[in-house]
């Protein structure tokens, strides 16, 4: 990381003062998908109006917020930026009650940013699902698979079975699908779909 300069904002800032919170996470969603789609990142900075060296300020803010000594955990981070989530709400996942806090996400109109949480407000999760009566893309062959256009759980659904995977980065997902082969005389193949903050970016041959 760099030093700080007089010009930085003080350590525990999250963002440039120039830019607005909802604005800086969105960068900082777009830092990590940039290591596997640097053409769609360019074209959604333009459609923002920052640089790259935008991106990556808010990005080492972020960081440098997260990883500070007595940094507060949780959702507060999340919070500072994001402000009061649209929509919060209990959900049961097996034996675990957690409580999901969806933010609207301006770059896709159609995805919400949801945080799940544990007990003592922990942070379980925290990634993009398709907003709630909007429609889901049409997942068929492999030729459905263009980046951007779905969430984990929407892959998961369509290309049963579906395994989790490790993936290569706490922001990133993997699953091993079974697709159909677009030739419907060929049997259904297995490949690897990788995904960062939810959304999906690539097929990994």
């Amino acid at each position: 990381m760099n030093p700080a300069t007089d010009n930085d904002p003080p350590a525990g800032s999250a963002t440039p003062s120039d830019l607005h919170g909802p604005l800086a996470f969105q960068l900082v969603l777009l830092r990590r998908m940039a290591d596997h789609q640097p053409g769609l990142v360019e074209d959604a900075l333009r459609t923002l109006g920052v640089s790259r060296a935008d991106l990556r300020a808010a990005n080492r803010r972020w960081q440098a917020r997260m990883h500070a000594p007595r940094a507060p955990g949780g959702l507060q981070p999340y919070r500072a930026l994001l402000g009061a989530p649209e929509t919060v709400h209990a959900r049961r996942l097996g034996d675990l009650t957690c409580e999901a806090l969806t933010w609207p996400v301006p770059l896709w109109p159609d995805l919400r940013f949801e945080i799940l949480t544990a007990a003592r407000g922990v942070v379980w999760n925290a990634w993009l699902v398709r907003t709630p009566g909007a429609t889901a893309p049409t997942l068929r062959t492999t030729a459905d698979l263009t980046p951007w256009s779905c969430t984990v759980d929407e892959v998961a659904r369509a290309f049963p079975p579906a395994r989790p995977m490790e993936g290569s980065a706490p922001t990133r997902w993997a699953l091993a699908c079974t697709v159909p082969d677009p030739d419907v005389d060929a049997a259904p193949h297995t490949l690897v779909t990788e995904f960062t903050w939810g959304l999906f970016q690539r097929v990994v041959d």
